[in-house]
């Protein structure tokens, strides 16, 4: 008995260690999930006029229409992903959730204006939200029963409620790059190109892998 506790306390420092690791990296990668959600709404208003046309009396209704058609695709990714993290892994599915909402944001970051490819543009904007959508439901049922997982006994609803914490900090992130553009760019360079740099951000950090019972925050 004596020995069990002895093992016991000598592991304790150390699982408390990894937990708090794991809990870290894997709300870095769900602070950057949340923010390619909600750089969209953030930005909307210096990118309509990429996608839809300026003389379009309904640009900003569309622009936002699409914004809640996400919507209708994350309990579709969450039912999806659920399954599929069962048979297949939560790792494999934080992995592939995590690459197509990356893809999707640096497609969106990339794409032609409608003065350039006509209704594509907006196509491709539809497309690419709706994909973020259903990956955005599947990464944060997966993200948070591996968060949960990972929390050591006694600590678990504390480090777990940092899930939602890096929910909100992705909306916070977003707000503050736009504030940062601002401070140095006129509205019209903004509306130009710095939105896309707003979405390419995103991109250049994917997520959430995890490795060898671990999570690593892949640049």
């Amino acid at each position: 008995m004596q020995v069990a506790r002895t093992a016991r306390a000598t592991h304790a420092p150390h699982d408390l260690r990894r937990s708090v690791s794991n809990t870290l990296k894997g709300s870095a990668g769900n602070l950057v999930e949340w923010y390619d959600v909600y750089v969209y709404s953030v930005f909307a208003v210096y990118f309509e006029s990429k996608f839809f046309s300026p003389d379009d009396k309904n640009a900003t209704l569309y622009v936002w229409a699409i914004f809640a058609m996400t919507f209708l695709m994350r309990p579709i990714g969450a039912w999806y992903f659920g399954r599929f993290a069962d048979r297949r892994g939560r790792r494999l599915a934080l992995t592939v959730s995590v690459t197509l909402m990356a893809a999707c944001s640096f497609l969106i970051a990339i794409t032609p204006s409608v003065a350039t490819i006509g209704v594509a543009a907006p196509l491709i904007l539809l497309l690419a939200r709706l994909v973020q959508g259903f990956a955005t439901g599947g990464e944060y049922g997966a993200s948070a029963t591996y968060m949960s997982e990972a929390a050591i006994p006694g600590r678990r609803g504390f480090l777990s409620s940092f899930h939602y914490v890096t929910l909100v900090g992705g909306h916070v992130l977003a707000q503050a790059t736009l504030l940062v553009m601002l401070k140095w760019f006129d509205p019209a360079q903004i509306s130009d190109w710095g939105w896309r740099v707003a979405f390419g951000r995103g991109f250049h950090r994917r997520g959430v892998v995890r490795q060898g019972g671990q999570v690593r925050v892949a640049a």
